[in-house]
């Protein structure tokens, strides 16, 4: 066989190309486009530990193909690649119509072939993907890194797939086996981290375009770093929380990766690319010591990468000066989710707003290049006013900082789908949270909708699908508005900000219109009309995508160090000691 095992990324929808969407502003805040192509970390470190014991592996963004080109034919695709196992990632819900589409494709044309599913969403509804007849395994948890070694190793030489941890599989007879989750490791330091990996199989496979993170990525690529798998804290809506944690992946406890691994991670990235690293994970989790260490270490190494940090709770100035010691300059992120302290502290989120401003005041000063505070609408105690204060809140932030400091603030629905296995799914009444959907099956039919709003699968005692979706383009809006009295933004900015979001509410409550009429085949082509001026609109709906952008090189600009990375891990030395990390 060509290759060992194909890592597959689908879209959203299958085929999104074909049916008549308008997707809207739920994707507004995140890299990737409302088609959500940007596939999980988790394929890389996979790749990485599977490359190193002897394994062939290809990363294939069908998601990104279909971006790129509206006529490229995806059955021909998949009929032409060669693999024992085709791995497809179900890690969030928005995937579940296109993963499992993807799925009945590839054993279409491969029936011999292992259809396996992995990830967060994998791992709470493994029991109904396993029964589907096109799924032949699910490995459950968040570290399958080595039960994925240990599964191909099985398949190669022989041996019984009872003895892959995490897996749950079918015999020749159909009977379905579940191992048990035991492979949750305590600590990171063992996984095999590395883009080179990731470059060299790329240009094996002869696909740069196909194996591309997120559509984009090569113009203004942005690397990554993981801190922790897991987490301390339990925010009520999240899938990657505590609780979630503990009820789906068996994770009683966060495994972290030590400070100097980290840093070993971003030296290897800055050998190879010249591009910003984002830092998942808050890392303040680690201990107190965490942050010091990992400063000293990025001192002592010479990152220069510029990096940015994600932080779950306010900072002081001794944590921002820490940072600066490390890495002279950086950027920050925090998303308080609501300016109204009943709703932040319903959320789980126990911090007041006071701290927010120090937080920024004190960030600025001490390293810190550009700031972006994140306020979504559709959560728990949140009425329309409350979610509109919430941009109103802005002008506080803003006034707060210098006119020349980079504070950005967006404002935009909370993602389509609440996170199952989080606390808010668990337990809907606590939060005031109705459901339109709560098995696998049921939220794959609701991606189908033409409109984002009908997406949604849910509403609150305090808001309706109808008035979440108004109050999103009304929040934009005030925005909008506050960032032009801010000086923030130019007339023209503004103008065009507006009319966008406009064009977006007008979209949306043509397609309401639509779905009124009776006839089928009369609904459909009117679906069908408006979809070019739907597509245009799925980007900077109602914020600025753009102030999401790192100031970056393309990916073509760093090809002599991606060379001179290529060439140093090749050294025997190196590759002596990837060999015994995967020991």
């Amino acid at each position: 066989m060509g290759t060992d095992i194909v890592f597959i990324h689908a879209p959203t929808v299958y085929d999104f190309r074909k049916k008549p969407i308008f997707y809207g502003p739920v994707s507004d805040v995140v890299p990737s486009s409302p088609v959500f192509e940007m596939y999980p970390i988790g394929f890389m470190t996979m790749s990485s530990h599977l490359e190193a014991a002897g394994f062939k592996t290809r990363i294939v963004n069908l998601a990104v193909m279909m971006l790129q080109d509206k006529k490229v034919d995806i059955e021909k695709v998949i009929s032409k690649l060669d693999a024992r196992v085709y791995a497809i990632d179900l890690h969030w819900m928005p995937h579940c119509h296109g993963s499992i589409e993807i799925a009945k494709i590839v054993k279409k044309y491969h029936p011999d072939s292992i259809v396996e599913f992995g990830g967060f969403s994998s791992s709470y509804f493994y029991e109904d993907l396993i029964q589907r007849p096109y799924i032949d395994m699910v490995m459950r948890g968040d570290s399958t890194e080595l039960p994925h070694v240990k599964l191909m190793q099985v398949l190669q030489d022989g041996g019984n797939l009872e003895d892959v941890p995490n897996l749950t599989w079918k015999d020749g007879d159909g009977k379905v086996h579940v191992n048990e989750v035991t492979n949750i490791p305590e600590d990171l330091d063992w996984c095999m981290f590395d883009y080179g990996t990731m470059i060299k199989c790329t240009l094996r496979n002869r696909d740069i375009k196909g194996a591309l993170p997120w559509l984009g990525w090569d113009r203004l690529p942005l690397t990554s770093v993981f801190t922790v798998r897991g987490c301390s804290y339990n925010c009520a809506e999240c899938g990657g929380s505590h609780a979630a944690n503990k009820r789906i992946l068996c994770r009683n406890k966060p495994a972290f990766r030590s400070p100097e691994k980290l840093v070993e991670d971003m030296a290897t990235i800055q050998s190879y690319l010249d591009t910003p690293i984002f830092v998942i994970g808050d890392p303040r989790q680690g201990g107190p010591d965490y942050v010091e260490r990992l400063a000293n270490e990025a001192r002592r190494q010479g990152i220069k990468n510029h990096v940015a940090f994600e932080i779950f709770q306010p900072g002081n100035e001794q944590f921002f000066r820490t940072l600066q010691h490390g890495f002279g300059e950086y950027s920050m992120e925090i998303s308080p989710d609501s300016h109204d302290e009943i709703v932040r502290f319903a959320m789980g989120k126990g911090y007041d707003n006071p701290s927010i401003e120090k937080t920024l005041t004190s960030a600025f000063p001490n390293g810190c290049v550009r700031f972006d505070v994140f306020y979504m609408t559709g959560l728990p105690e949140q009425t329309r006013e409350s979610a509109i204060d919430s941009a109103r809140a802005a002008r506080s932030l803003w006034n707060a900082v210098g006119k020349d400091d980079k504070l950005f603030i967006y404002n935009a629905p909370f993602a389509p789908f609440v996170d199952p296995g989080s606390r808010a799914f668990e337990e809907p009444e606590r939060w005031g949270y109705r459901f339109f959907a709560r098995t696998l099956e049921e939220h794959r039919q609701l991606l189908e909708n033409p409109s984002w709003k009908h997406v949604l699968s849910y509403e609150t005692k305090w808001m309706t699908r109808d008035e979440i979706a108004e109050t999103s383009y009304d929040a934009a809006l005030e925005l909008a508005k506050i960032e032009l009295e801010c000086g923030l933004t130019t007339q023209e900015a503004y103008d065009t900000r507006v009319e966008r979001t406009e064009i977006a509410r007008g979209l949306l409550h043509r397609i309401d219109d639509i779905l009124l009429i009776k006839d089928e085949a009369e609904r459909t082509q009117k679906l069908w009309d408006i979809k070019d001026e739907g597509e245009r609109m799925m980007a900077s709906t109602v914020c600025n995508k753009k102030d999401l952008d790192w100031d970056a090189g393309s990916i073509w600009s760093n090809g002599p160090r991606v060379v001179t990375g290529l060439i140093r891990s090749s050294w025997p030395f190196n590759r002596g000691k990837r060999r015994n990390q995967q020991c």
